[in-house]
């Protein structure tokens, strides 16, 4: 690679990392639903046509920043898990990843109102996001898959009615699990991203004061659901 090639990419790579943080600013200051490029580009200073080579609609900068804050969360939960002693269980596992995804979000409130909260009109996220937004389901799938292998788990009964829509989501979400056990998987990681929302957006107010053991007993809880020991 040429000097002024290379130079050319460490360029863009800047650039493209300004325009994300001057939108994420905006994001904090308005949502997510009034994100605008020509806005974000008069705070760097650009010209619209220039911010478009970058980033071609508003819909292309907003995937960027959910793939960004998909891949974040994803992370802080990883880094987690491997800091777990090898003998750590699968109820201390389940909780330390449920415990970064609390932390990551009380930390980075609009990125998980990006990803998390209301839907920005007008918008649909593209499959792209899909390997990044799986990353924190897929941890907590390894944890029951590992538990499973190990000593085996168990869901509750399901009801006859559930009985073909658990088998095809086994199928699709996590083959080899009993359907049971993967429909109150399914159903905890719900339940995981409403406790952090109900904290985050303010429904936990006059409610719960103590918030992190409550949230470490409900997660425990939801682990227990999915047959953790």
């Amino acid at each position: 690679m040429s000097t002024a090639h290379s130079a050319r990419a460490r360029a863009r790579i800047e650039v493209t990392a300004a325009i994300k943080d001057a939108a994420r600013r905006q994001l904090a200051a308005d949502g997510a639903a009034k994100l605008s490029l020509r806005a974000v580009a008069r705070e760097l200073g650009m010209v619209s046509s220039a911010l478009y080579r970058y980033f071609p609609s508003r819909d292309d900068l907003l995937t960027a920043l959910i793939i960004d804050a998909y891949d974040s969360l994803g992370e802080a939960a990883e880094a987690a898990h491997r800091t777990l002693a090898d003998d750590a269980g699968p109820l201390h596992r389940w909780t330390a990843v449920c415990g970064a995804v609390r932390d990551w979000a009380l930390a980075n409130p609009h990125e998980y109102a990006l990803i998390y909260g209301t839907p920005v009109p007008g918008y649909a996220a593209p499959d792209t996001t899909v390997p990044a937004a799986a990353r924190v389901p897929l941890l907590l799938i390894g944890v029951v898959r590992d538990a499973h292998r190990d000593t085996g788990v168990s869901g509750p009964p399901l009801p006859a009615e559930l009985r073909t829509e658990a088998e095809r989501m086994t199928a699709d979400v996590a083959p080899g699990l009993p359907p049971a056990v993967v429909t109150a998987l399914v159903a905890a990681w719900a339940e995981l991203y409403g406790l952090v929302g109900f904290e985050l957006f303010g429904q936990f107010n006059r409610v719960v004061e103590d918030r992190e053991p409550f949230f470490r007993y409900a997660v425990e809880r939801l682990g227990r659901a999915v047959g953790l020991a």
